[in-house]
């Protein structure tokens, strides 16, 4: 037969404030029971209500209740310890770090479970128990365990926020509707969650969606650059091969030429070679036939003179035999000419199409990589401009703070090496590196916006001073009827018309080597066109005008 005791529950011999075995137990008037110390310091906490309640079923006592020790009691915990029946506390039921401790609990704490927005009190599963077997706590409002109640109850009347004010989107407590929110839309917390979630839902679709456009886009772009890498790669292979060969060719012509030249100068040489030989051959017969005449014109005997003339040679008449005209000044200075003339056009047929070449390039390459922004997005970047009136052409007025330039009548602006002299153009005082984002507008006939170096030109009329006409800048043309671009060499007309909003945003991403034009509307931005290059200096943002009353505006962006 088993012990008596062994039959007992250890848990029967808690105390429900420390959680551990009953130390000098004590029973109160409404039969729990708790430590003679434990029960003392919770009554403690209430002297100042002179109420005292039990912390299990909350009955009341009035005045405080003499405590006197429950010997029977005291007596079989004592057994219990003796028989060693003590039920363990897993470990995991204590609080750790991050965990919410009960409120009740003293010595080690234990894990809150619940939280009740009625006492501002959290609760392990012990201590909880009162909530749910005593009438007392039926109206008290339980949730997920907190250590933040105070974020939950109302900062000025102490009460539980149940209600959701719908006119200030705050959550408020009962009294809160009488009071300041007195006449507004206001429903339970549930209600106005089930709301508030039927928009989270539509938002979360919107979401959904907008991953699944991104993800598919993103799956797009990297298919596009890794077909644009393919392309990159055979194309350079093309160009290596087209330039060596065209390498090859022009050595095959120069060799052709030098062989030319030496053929010539080799054929000429033994002509006049043998010319000279024969020369010498006839000058040296000449000169002994001088000698003889020369011999007998000094002899004395008259016979022997006469008989000796007769058997010399007859003089040579003059002119006769083979003449050779020779230049005072001999050389091949038109091959030199030619061959001069010939590398002029070939360098002006290169720069030709190596323009033709660096667009074709720059519209094939943007293209593939494109990827679409919003307004919004571009704000982030927005940067605030003003005019530099040391740059301004002397028909150009700025006005608005520096902010507006206005082709009119003559200004009168003092000499300055920074100024335009010739074209109808301003820079602005900032260079631009990073990501920038700006927006112009533009009024009248016609404006040019772009971007450039500031070593562009200034003086003369030459192409070097022209915004888009050389390779330190890149411009966007504006006119009542077409948008086209310009960098070095005219580019095509684009296809988007001004019609409507004349607002051009401008996007530089420096690092990334792109310049984005774009047409900005109530719509949004539409894509104009972008330059691609590797910018090597900071870029500053330049205006022509060049119609009267034409004007450009800088526009104030938030």
């Amino acid at each position: 037969m088993a012990e008596p005791s062994s039959a007992l529950d250890p848990n029967q011999f808690r105390c429900q404030i420390c959680l551990d075995q009953l130390k000098d137990p004590v029973t109160i008037g409404c039969g729990h029971s708790y430590c003679m110390s434990c029960i003392k310091s919770c009554w403690d906490q209430e002297d100042h209500l002179a109420v005292y309640s039990c912390p299990q079923c909350r009955q009341t006592f009035i005045p405080r209740p003499v405590l006197n020790r429950n010997t029977i009691l005291a007596e079989v915990v004592e057994k219990l310890k003796k028989t060693g029946l003590q039920a363990a506390t897993p470990a995991d039921h204590y609080a750790g770090p991050g965990d919410v401790e009960c409120d009740v609990c003293t010595g080690r704490k234990h894990k809150a479970v619940k939280s009740c927005l009625v006492c501002l009190a959290s609760y392990c599963e012990t201590h909880l128990q009162p909530h749910y077997e005593s009438p007392a706590f039926k109206k008290h409002k339980l949730t997920d365990v907190t250590g933040r109640l105070q974020d939950k109850v109302c900062s000025q009347h102490d009460r539980p926020l149940e209600v959701y004010c719908c006119t200030d989107q705050q959550c408020i407590c009962y009294l809160c509707t009488m009071d300041e929110h007195r006449g507004h839309y206001t429903v339970s917390a549930a209600a106005g969650r089930a709301k508030i979630q039927k928009q989270m839902r539509e938002t979360h679709k919107k979401f959904q969606q907008r991953i699944q456009m991104r993800e598919k886009e993103l799956q797009e772009l990297r298919e596009a650059v890794g077909s644009f890498r393919r392309s990159a790669q055979s194309a350079v292979q093309d160009s290596e091969r087209i330039f060596t060969e065209m390498i090859r060719s022009i050595e095959r012509r120069r060799s052709e030429v030098t062989k030319l030249i030496r053929n010539q100068l080799k054929g000429a040489v033994s002509q006049a070679e043998r010319d000279m030989e024969r020369m010498k051959q006839e000058i040296y017969e000449l000169k002994r036939r001088h000698s003889e005449l020369e011999q007998l014109s000094h002899t004395e005997d008259h016979i022997h003179f006469l008989k000796s003339f007769q058997g010399l040679p007859v003089v040579p008449e003059a002119g006769s035999g083979p003449r050779i005209s020779v230049y005072p000044r001999c050389s091949l200075e038109n091959v030199r000419k030619v061959v001069s003339e010939l590398k002029d056009q070939l360098g002006n047929v290169s720069k030709k199409k190596m323009a033709e070449i660096h667009h074709t390039v720059t519209k094939d390459t943007i293209l593939p990589v494109l990827v679409t922004r919003t307004r919004a997005e571009f704000l982030q970047y927005s940067c605030q401009l003003t005019l530099d009136p040391n740059t301004a052409y002397t028909y150009l007025s700025l006005s608005r703070g520096n902010r507006k330039v206005t082709h009119g009548t003559k200004q009168p602006y003092p000499d300055h090496p920074e100024r335009f002299d010739y074209w109808n153009q301003v820079l602005c005082r900032e260079s631009l590196t990073g990501c920038c984002y700006w927006e112009a507008e533009w009024s009248g006939g016609g404006a040019l916006i772009g971007m450039t170096y500031k070593g562009i030109g200034r003086k003369g009329d030459s192409a070097d001073c022209v915004l888009g006409a050389n390779d330190k800048s890149w411009m966007l043309r504006c006119t009542p009827d077409s948008y086209s671009v310009c960098h070095i060499a005219e580019q095509p007309v684009i296809s988007i018309k001004p019609s409507g909003s004349r607002r051009v945003g401008v996007y530089l991403d420096w690092a990334a080597g792109t310049l984005s034009f774009y047409r900005v509307s109530s719509d949004g931005l539409t894509l104009l066109y972008s330059f691609t290059s590797s910018f090597t200096e900071p870029l500053c943002p330049g205006f022509g005008v060049s119609y009267g009353n034409s004007s450009v505006s800088l526009c104030m962006l938030g």
